[in-house]
């Protein structure tokens, strides 16, 4: 099935909701910060130290795998939207060609994301897949491949909400770009076009030169 890449969408088609400002020292949504991190980091912890409690690998293998979903489902639907007014989704057209939409707060909405818990969001973001990675190279090294699958499909999950709200940040931010870099061209065309009209009208309404006579023949 062909997929394709939809811009950011020119007005808010779907509103995330307008949010009063409040103490930046505070969190303005607490349990959603909390959950950000929450089940992300309950998957670390229950990878390393599953063996303390249950020597059985499905066990821990289903523990750990339902966690990252439950992490991967709330992060892309949660709290990336109330926490840094980004949102990425997909949808598959009358044509059954499926579109990745990625979206982002705008103008006064993007104002209102507050600096504390836009930190806390990419942290945690960016910081676990790291994580997971190193646990990857280990499995690797240590030729432990049935935890290798299970690392790979928590990179696979942390990978692609990381994806998919760099899509949104950078994609908001070309955006941007391309504006600016728009309406300077238009305003450098703006003032060629102004000078050249200007110079014409000068050469036109500038009085012919004086005819000087030349020397008159004496027969």
């Amino acid at each position: 099935m062909a997929s394709a890449t939809a811009p950011l969408l020119e007005d808010d088609t779907i509103e995330f909701g307008e949010e009063e400002e409040i103490n930046p020292r505070t969190y303005k949504h607490p349990y959603v910060t909390f959950f950000h991190l929450f089940f992300r980091v309950s998957a670390l912890i229950t990878y390393l130290f599953c063996g303390w409690f249950s020597n059985s690998f499905i066990t821990s293998f289903v523990v750990v795998v339902l966690l990252l979903s439950l992490d991967f489902w709330t992060v892309k639907n949660i709290t990336g939207r109330l926490m840094v007014g980004l949102r990425w989704w997909n949808y598959v057209d009358d044509d059954g060609k499926s579109h990745w939409v990625y979206e982002s707060r705008k103008g006064i909405q993007q104002n209102r994301i507050q600096a504390s818990e836009s930190r806390v969001f990419w942290l945690g973001l960016i910081l676990c897949p790291v994580i997971w990675s190193i646990f990857f190279l280990l499995a690797l090294f240590s030729l432990k491949f049935k935890w290798l699958l299970l690392v790979s499909i928590a990179l696979a999950l942390n990978g692609a909400n990381l994806y998919g709200y760099i899509q949104c940040k950078v994609g908001h931010s070309q955006k941007i770009t391309t504006t600016l870099s728009s309406m300077t061209s238009d305003f450098f065309r703006k003032q060629v076009a102004e000078n050249v009209v200007s110079m014409l009208t000068r050469s036109g309404n500038q009085p012919p030169a004086a005819t000087v006579p030349g020397p008159t023949n004496i027969v």
